[in-house]
C-alpha cells in the first residue's frame, strides 16, 4: 500500500510540472550556480583551504541544499526554494582568514543550531526586531563595498568583456525579462571570455573528492565573530525575502517549521564543510511568482530548481579546478554582477530611515574598515555598535 501511494504522488508532482514552472525552476538555479560560487572560491582562497576542502564546501552546499529544495516543497505544495546564502558567503570571505578551517566548521554548526532554536522556540520576528533590518542590511552594505570597488576596477582591466556584459546586465534591468539581469551578465561575461581569451591550464577536475565528515573545533571567539553574524544574515536576507515572498502570494508558510529545517539541513551542511542549506529569498520569490504559472503547481519550479543545484553539487569536484584557473579580474566580475542588486538593496534598506542616520553610518563605516579588535572581527562590531546606538541614541 505504502508503494503505491508515493507512486501515485510521484505521478500527480509530473502532472503538476509544465512550462512555466520548469522555466522558473532553471531560473532559479541559474542564480545559485553563476555568481556564488566564485565568492566561495575567493572565501576558501582567503583562508587559505585546500582544494579538497574548497570542493567539499562547494558539495555539501549544492547537494543538501539541492535536496532540502527536492523534498521541502514536494512535502507542503509550496515553491519553498532550498539553497545556501549568498549574503553568508560574502560575510565568510571577510573572516576566513582570522579561523582555522576547523573553527570555521565549529562556527557553522553554532550557526545552524541558532536557527534551529529560533525556529523551534518561535522567537524570529523578536529576534529581527531587536536588531533592527536597517542595521543588519547596512552592515551588509559596508562588508560588500569592497567587492564594487573590485568590480569596478575589473572593468578597466577587462573593458570589451565587463563594459558589454554591464550592458547587457543594465538592458536586462530595464526590459524586466523572466531572465534575472546577474544572470544575463554574467552569462554574456562568460561566453566573451571564451571567446577573446584562452585560458591556460583550463582543464577539468579527473579525481572525485569523496565526502567526509569534517571535524569542527568550538571557539568562543568564532561564536561571536561567525555565527551570530552568520546566522543573523541568513534570517534576514534569506528566510524572511523568501518567506515575506510566499506569503505576498498568497501562501501560508509554516515559518518556525521551514526556519527549524533550514537549521537541520544546515547542520547536515557544516559537517561536510559547507556554512548552510537553507531556504532561499529570492529563489523561492521567483518560482513563488505567478508567472511560474498556476500557484498549486508552482511548487513544481522549487523541485526543478533542487535537481539542477544538486547536479551542481555532485560535479563540483570537476568544476571547482576549471573556475579556480579563471582570471583574478574575471572573478571579480561575476562576484560584482552577483552582489550588485544584493548591495543597491543593502544601501536602499539601510538608510531607509531618516530617524537611523548615526547609527546606520557608524554600522557603515565600521562593517568597511574590516578591522579585528580583541579577535572580534568588524561586522559583529558594526551590529553591536549599530544596534546600541539606534536602541540608546536615536531610540
Amino acid at each position: 500500500m505504502m508503494g503505491t501511494s508515493m507512486s501515485r504522488t510521484n505521478k500527480a508532482g509530473l502532472r503538476d510540472l509544465n512550462l512555466r514552472n520548469f522555466a522558473a525552476g532553471i531560473v532559479s538555479a541559474l542564480l545559485a550556480v553563476t555568481g556564488p560560487p566564485a565568492i566561495i572560491l575567493e572565501a576558501a582562497a582567503n583562508g587559505n583551504f585546500t582544494t579538497s576542502q574548497t570542493i567539499l564546501w562547494m558539495f555539501s552546499c549544492y547537494v543538501v541544499g539541492g535536496i532540502y529544495s527536492i523534498l521541502i516543497p514536494w512535502y507542503y505544495k509550496m515553491p519553498i526554494v532550498g539553497a545556501h546564502s549568498i549574503t553568508g558567503v560574502a560575510f565568510l570571505a571577510t573572516v576566513t582568514a582570522h579561523f582555522s578551517y576547523s573553527e570555521m566548521i565549529g562556527a557553522y554548526i553554532i550557526s545552524a543550531l541558532l536557527m534551529l532554536a529560533v525556529g523551534v522556540f518561535g522567537i524570529f520576528s523578536k529576534l529581527l526586531e531587536y536588531v533592527p533590518k536597517e542595521i543588519i542590511a547596512v552592515m551588509l552594505a559596508g562588508m560588500i563595498t569592497r567587492y564594487m570597488v573590485n568590480f569596478v576596477n575589473s572593468m578597466t582591466e577587462l573593458p570589451l568583456i565587463g563594459g558589454v556584459a554591464l550592458a547587457v546586465f543594465l538592458i536586462f534591468s530595464k526590459w524586466k525579462t523572466k531572465i534575472p539581469p546577474m544572470v544575463a551578465g554574467i552569462a554574456m561575461g562568460t561566453v566573451l571570455l571564451f571567446l577573446t581569451q584562452p585560458l591556460e591550464g583550463a582543464v577539468l577536475g579527473s579525481s572525485p573528492v569523496m565526502p567526509a565528515l569534517q571535524m569542527p573545533t568550538f571557539n568562543p571567539l568564532s561564536f561571536l565573530s561567525v555565527s551570530i553574524p552568520l546566522a543573523l544574515l541568513i534570517l534576514s536576507n534569506d528566510a524572511a525575502v523568501g518567506l515575506g515572498a510566499l506569503e505576498q502570494n498568497d501562501y501560508r508558510p509554516p515559518i518556525n517549521k521551514i526556519i527549524s529545517l533550514s537549521g537541520i539541513f544546515s547542520v547536515l551542511t557544516s559537517f561536510f564543510g559547507g556554512q548552510s542549506a537553507n531556504v532561499a529569498g529570492m529563489m523561492s520569490a521567483i518560482c513563488a511568482d505567478p508567472e511560474a504559472g498556476p500557484k498549486e503547481k508552482r511548487y513544481m519550479g522549487a523541485v526543478v530548481s533542487g535537481v539542477i543545484i544538486l547536479f551542481f553539487g555532485l560535479f563540483a569536484w570537476k568544476l571547482v579546478p576549471l573556475i579556480q584557473v579563471l582570471p583574478k579580474s574575471f572573478t571579480s566580475l561575476l562576484v560584482g554582477f552577483a552582489l550588485l542588486g544584493v548591495f543597491g538593496n543593502s544601501l536602499s534598506t539601510g538608510f531607509s530611515n531618516p530617524k537611523m542616520k548615526l547609527s546606520a553610518a557608524l554600522t557603515f563605516v565600521i562593517a568597511l574598515s574590516n578591522i579585528t579588535l580583541l579577535n572580534i572581527s568588524a561586522p559583529i562590531w558594526s551590529l553591536l555598535i549599530g544596534t546600541l546606538v539606534a536602541r540608546f541614541i536615536e531610540k
